[in-house]
């Protein structure tokens, strides 16, 4: 770094300090420029620190040293198999980019930061399509102690789960399930980690991200708002940004350019509303994702799209930083219970990875959600299942609805009761039978793998009392923003490139929308557009000397 310059005047400044951002800045400042990153709020991390960091990741080193055959092709092939055919029209450069850049991201944040990745046993969620794969290509982060980004130790965000665990141990202690039988089967894991301030999944990416990045050089502000970027006195060229910090307004100059990774905009309720309207339960991110890096963009001429698409996931009821929030969990995909729409009809796999699709399904005219408001209906032997259910659900009062006989059920919650009646009766028969022969639950390489085997996942909903709780969407991200191309460049509508301004993550028009096509497709993507944003910097430099 030239100690020389303007402390404003960077080659790069990075606008949010998530997965996408921190691995735009590092990127970046590996190659030898200077970069800012900037924080809006007093923690670092943003939804990416909550997460489980599940990290989808195909043709990995990993997966290559443990004999796993994979390949750059396949994954393409793959996501396109994935993926409705009227994506491919649009995403289909974006989808080779990724799949193309993604191994060598994950082999850089390993040679340039503390973070070391594990294979996770999880399929791809259509395993069974061209160039699936059963295992191999989800990973998460080992643990880390906070301490190694000094300073900055008490400002990771923290997260709803627990990230004393690893990814892998929630599945293989069956957390979510026996948790004080997992506790005790980890216990000394548990301990030294409590003892050294060691924490995994989303906490120990965002450590050991930031520690690389603090390693370059990486300059990180916090309390430090984006409102406005600033262009050339042509304003076809985005050259820096204003910041506010305190109710004080600074520029930060950007001679390569600007990277906006700010998140979603789901608590932005005006966004929120216009563009998933219908019933919502909870979000499950921070409250600072309000559309920032969206409307920016949007006032520098950016063309916007995929703004209806999300990280649609079931979450159950908490509290965070003191208000009503969400904690992801899969909590509908259990024996003994279904999913019920506003018609007291099935309408999904209860077990379907993208149950949260089903529930965003829109009507083409109207545009609202046609299942919704939706139910989980259950008998009394699913509360016996999951312990943390009932403690989630005690924190809402009347969230989980009771009664003696289905129909009274039905009539608790206004839905037609001799339909659900129907409805339950043919699916218990389903399970008398040993088959789902409407949505086939349990017969999928990802319904067999998170049911414990096919028949696994019948159980039917027949002993008093009976349970509904609501099931509506619940959002950890909206998947919306800025359109841009295979290199990370924001795009005008007209298709041509604002210079000096890139997009990634959740503040991008994710080529991975609301269908994932793994358990990590977010944070492997984010991380991924992330790379590429900051190699089309270091590109975009060299150009300019």
């Amino acid at each position: 770094m030239n100690s020389a310059c303007d402390p404003s005047d960077y080659d790069v400044v990075v606008a949010g300090s998530g997965s996408a951002g921190l691995s735009a800045a590092l990127r970046a400042a590996v190659g030898g420029l200077r970069v800012a990153i900037l924080e809006k709020t007093d923690v670092l991390g943003g939804t990416s620190a909550m997460s489980g960091a599940g990290t989808w990741t195909p043709a990995n080193h990993h997966a290559l040293a443990a004999g796993i055959a994979d390949s750059i092709a396949e994954a393409i092939e793959y996501i396109r198999a994935a993926y409705p055919s009227d994506w491919k029209e649009e995403e289909d450069e974006l989808w080779i980019a990724f799949a193309s850049n993604a191994p060598r991201m994950l082999r850089f944040l390993e040679e340039h930061t503390p973070l070391r990745f594990a294979l996770s046993e999880e399929p791809d969620i259509m395993a069974e399509r061209s160039g699936g794969k059963t295992r191999g290509r989800m990973l998460s982060p080992q643990p880390l102690r906070k301490a190694i980004v000094g300073s900055y130790a008490n400002r990771i965000r923290r997260s709803t789960l627990s990230h004393l665990f690893t990814y892998q141990e929630v599945y293989d202690g069956d957390l979510y399930h026996r948790p004080v039988r997992a506790a005790l089967r980890f216990a000394p894991r548990l301990l030294w980690r409590l003892l050294t301030n060691s924490r995994a999944q989303g906490s120990a990416l965002i450590v050991g991200l930031l520690r690389g990045c603090l390693d370059i050089g990486c300059r990180v502000e916090t309390n430090s708002r984006v409102v406005e970027l600033l262009t050339d006195a042509e304003k076809t060229r985005v050259i820096g940004v204003v910041v506010e910090s305190s109710g004080v307004r600074r520029t930060h100059r950007a001679r390569s350019g600007v990277v906006i990774a700010t998140g979603g905009f789901e608590w932005n309720d005006v966004m929120l509303r216009r563009y998933f309207p219908g019933p919502l339960d909870r979000l499950g991110s921070p409250r600072s994702n309000e559309g920032d890096g969206q409307e920016l963009a949007a006032m520098a001429g950016a063309a916007l799209a995929h703004m209806d698409q999300a990280n649609i996931y079931p979450t159950l009821p908490t509290y965070y930083e003191g208000k009503p929030h969400g904690v992801p969990i899969i909590f509908q995909a259990e024996r003994h219970a279904i999913l019920v729409d506003r018609n007291g009809r099935r309408f999904v796999s209860e077990y379907d990875f993208n149950v949260g699709e089903a529930l965003d399904r829109r009507d083409p005219g109207s545009g609202m959600p046609i299942h919704l408001p939706a139910w989980v209906i259950a008998d009394r032997r699913f509360l016996k299942q999951a312990p943390p259910f009932l403690w989630y659900a005690r924190k809402v009062p009347n969230w989980l609805v009771r009664a003696p006989s289905m129909r009274e059920l039905a009539g608790k919650i206004h839905l037609p009761a001799q339909e659900l009646e129907k409805t339950v009766a043919r699916y218990n028969d389903f399970c008398a039978k040993g088959r789902d022969l409407d949505f086939r639950r349990g017969e999928s390489v990802w319904e067999q793998f998170k049911a414990g085997g096919s028949r696994a996942a019948l159980a039917p909903v027949e002993r008093a009392p009976f349970f509904a709780t609501p099931f509506n969407r619940s959002i950890l991200g909206t998947k919306g923003g800025a359109r841009t191309n295979a290199s990370g460049q924001v795009l005008r509508p007209d298709g041509s490139a604002i210079p000096g301004l890139y997009a990634a993550g959740l503040a991008m028009a994710n080529p991975i929308g609301t269908r994932a096509i793994g358990p990590g497709t977010t944070i492997g993507p984010n991380l991924t557009w992330g790379f590429i944003c900051g190699e089309s910097l270091l590109n975009e430099s060299s150009r300019r000397r």
